[in-house]
């Protein structure tokens, strides 16, 4: 299993560390937080926007269509009611060069079946183990 480690920095600011990266997390001034980094929200939400990316470039790369300056953006929306969640995303995917309409399908199946996407529609299984101090030592 990969793993990745989350430390707290100073007040909402906790720092992500992935393998040799480190992304800062943080809430906006408006919440109480620095405005350090991205919420953890806004990061879930650009892993898939990531992940789109990847997948649309490489499906426009193995059908010899321009993938150089693709872009995607995310929007989403929270849920008004408890619980707190993500209640809709929505991607926008902009190759630089038109796409042919007949490749506009593949290209929406590829972003379909990214790995982040195929993740949230079967969600994984969440297990949360508390260490106490005393056990941590």
């Amino acid at each position: 299993m990969s793993e990745m480690l989350v430390v707290h920095q100073d007040n909402d600011a906790f720092a992500v560390l992935v393998r040799d990266h480190v992304v800062q997390v943080d809430q906006p001034y408006s919440a109480g937080g620095m405005d350090g980094g991205p919420t953890p929200v806004e990061l879930f939400v650009a892993s898939l926007a990531a992940c789109a990316a990847h997948s649309a470039r490489k499906h426009l790369m193995r059908h010899s269509l321009p993938a150089e300056g693709l872009e995607v953006t995310a929007g989403f929306a929270m849920n008004a009611d408890a619980p707190a969640r993500v209640s809709r995303i929505v991607l926008w995917l902009r190759p630089r060069v038109p796409v042919p309409d007949e490749a506009v399908d593949g290209l929406r199946r590829a972003v379909e079946t990214c790995t982040v996407h195929n993740s949230i529609f079967d969600a994984p299984r969440i297990g949360v183990h508390v260490e106490t101090a005393s056990k941590a030592a």
